[in-house]
């Protein structure tokens, strides 16, 4: 059955399709292991990632070794495979721009030396692989059929024979495409009556090169150009036409084999919209910087101080978690819904707060997004006292980097604030706040602490000076930075926080947001050629398709948790910026 065919792989062999509202993950073997159709937060159709039988595969038929690259600044990907006696590529991608209702899958079978002989399966399950294949026709050289709700058609192997392998119903193909030639499929799959034109291969194509082309700055003024405009597109790729950008493409890939650290980030998460479009301000892009403003300013107007951490790219609540009774990744299981839908993070406000900022200081900031600004403010000083879950979403308590990002959010809207706005109780209000926060959670050698009542260090304490909250030459924040750098960081790599006594890897992964800001918080300090340091090794840390996912086990260099993870691409983004800058 296809579910053993396609045995999962270690996560820095999968390559991602993207086209805004949803994604597809594709591994070495040619096979779309993970696809949600219509939307991000669908159910499955293609599914083997976490043990389900639904998969899209084309494999060379002999014997290979797989390699593949994506082209440049865009997230078309090329799988490519040196055979026996050929040499195969199979050029893969999502149509873009999308149709919110229907996915466009775009396979180009390439034999560039030699006879390309491949195999191919489209065994579609829908409903996290709970909906058979039904329905099967073939008229005019197209396949249509169902899974679900959701119906298909199929372009390019009319020569295939439906099969059943175990007790799944697929289509089942073997192409050669002679040396020099290449061969198009072309999978249409959604909601709704297909009863317009099939999708013309080649048109498709162009338009989705045109449309990467034109979506992708070129970023020329970056530290690494290149890795920088992959970090931009894995952010495009990721934000829906609502504007929200899910946190990644995943649900339930473990963070640490059989620790139930494994969640569903196919949501969206206002922190992490923020800081994708905090970057975005950094390198001067428009675009994804207005969609951010434009996602969490509509929910901060229709939430106000009860604004959720997270919501689904539409904009509904987060689901309640459950399984799915899928044997899920090795080490995981097969979560999907989020119990953040129950909490409050201060910390999303004051990164609201450093969003709107930098709209309003780029000049992007229309009346509604003050509006929005507003709120945010009056809510950090309804709320700011609050124990919060915190950026690390853990138990309720004052943290320290919270209230910090508050403050540094305030500061920032009186900044930007043109004349004719008063700024001086928002200055006010964060004076307080850092000043509060000192007097309980600063430790005696001089470092900001987790909580009043926690002594230990944390990651996400360098953000802070970097988004203003208190200056990079206080003495808190060298105190700060040089107390993480012995404690919280082995061999290069950066850790949150100390789970326990022992080695820091034992406990988690290096976490590769941390790593970014360690390199932006050095080069805020004048410590350069550090900063560059950190920057190439945590840089490093990801697969031959560039993606990264949470955390990155140092031990056996394997990458963990949900990919790709968003905010580590947008810290990545902003210190390409902040580094050419200097």
């Amino acid at each position: 059955m296809p579910g053993g065919r396609f045995p999962p792989h270690v996560l820095r062999e999968y390559a991602l399709l993207a086209d805004g509202e949803r994604g597809a993950v594709i591994g070495p073997r040619g096979e779309i292991a993970w696809m949600c159709v219509p939307r991000w937060d669908s159910g499955s159709v293609f599914s083997t990632l976490v043990g389900g039988d639904g998969v899209y595969a084309v494999t060379p038929v002999s014997r290979f070794v797989w390699g593949g690259f994506y082209e440049p600044g865009s997230l078309i990907w090329r799988s490519r495979w040196v055979t026996e006696g050929a040499l195969v590529e199979c050029r893969e991608a999502l149509a873009f721009p999308a149709r919110p209702d229907r996915a466009v899958v775009l396979r180009r079978i390439m034999a560039l030396d030699g006879d390309a002989r491949v195999s191919v399966v489209l065994q579609p399950r829908a409903g996290y692989d709970a909906e058979p294949l039904r329905g099967l026709s073939l008229e005019g050289g197209c396949w249509t059929g169902r899974t679900g709700s959701l119906r298909f058609r199929w372009q390019g192997a009319p020569s295939a024979r439906p099969g059943t392998e175990g007790r799944r119903r697929s289509l089942l193909a073997e192409l050669t495409v002679p040396e020099g030639a290449q061969h198009d499929l072309v999978l249409e799959i959604g909601e709704g009556v297909l009863d317009d034109p099939p999708v013309d291969a080649g048109t498709a194509w162009k338009t989705t090169e045109a449309a990467w082309a034109d979506g992708v700055p070129p970023l020329s003024e970056c530290v690494d150009a290149d890795d920088a405009r992959m970090s931009y597109a894995v952010l495009r790729g990721l934000t829906a036409s609502s504007g929200g950008m899910v946190a990644a493409a995943t649900t339930s890939l473990p963070e640490r084999a059989e620790t139930g650290r494994n969640y569903d980030y196919r949501y969206v998460w206002i922190r992490d919209q923020c800081y994708a479009g905090q970057a975005a301000f950094a390198v001067g892009d428009p675009f994804l910087l207005g969609e951010a403003v434009r996602f969490v300013g509509a929910r901060l107007i229709e939430h106000g101080a009860g604004m959720a951490p997270a919501y689904t790219p539409s904009g509904e609540a987060v689901p309640d978690q459950r399984q799915l009774g899928l044997p899920g990744y090795p080490g995981g299981f097969d979560r999907i819904g989020n119990w953040v839908n129950r909490q409050f993070q201060l910390d999303a406000f004051g990164e609201a707060l450093l969003l709107l900022s930098a709209a309003a200081e780029a000049g992007v900031l229309d009346s509604e997004g003050w509006k929005a600004a507003g709120i945010a403010a009056s809510a950090v000083a309804a709320r700011w006292q609050e124990p919060d879950a915190g950026i690390w979403e853990i138990d309720n308590r004052p943290w320290t980097h919270s209230r910090l990002t508050a403050a540094a959010g305030l500061r920032a809207l009186a900044r930007a604030s043109p004349a004719g706005r008063s700024p001086t109780e928002w200055l006010a209000l964060a004076d307080h706040i850092v000043a509060d926060t000192s007097s309980r959670s600063v430790h005696r050698d001089g470092y900001w602490t987790r909580a009043p009542d926690d002594d230990g260090l944390d990651g996400a304490l360098l953000l802070p000076p970097l988004r203003g909250a208190v200056a990079a030459d206080d003495p808190r924040t060298e105190a700060t930075l040089d107390a993480y750098m012995e404690r919280l960081t082995e061999k290069g790599y950066a850790y949150r926080f100390r789970h326990r006594p022992g080695p820091l890897g034992e406990a988690e992964g290096s976490f590769l947001l941390c790593g970014f800001v360690m390199a932006m918080a050095l080069d805020q300090v004048g410590r350069r050629q550090e900063a560059l340091r950190w920057w190439e090794r945590t840089k490093a840390s990801c697969g031959p398709p560039m993606l990264y996912s949470e955390e990155f086990d140092v031990g056996e260099r394997q990458m963990r948790g949900n990919l790709p993870q968003a905010f580590v691409h947008a810290m990545m983004l902003e210190a390409a910026a902040r580094l050419a800058r200097g």
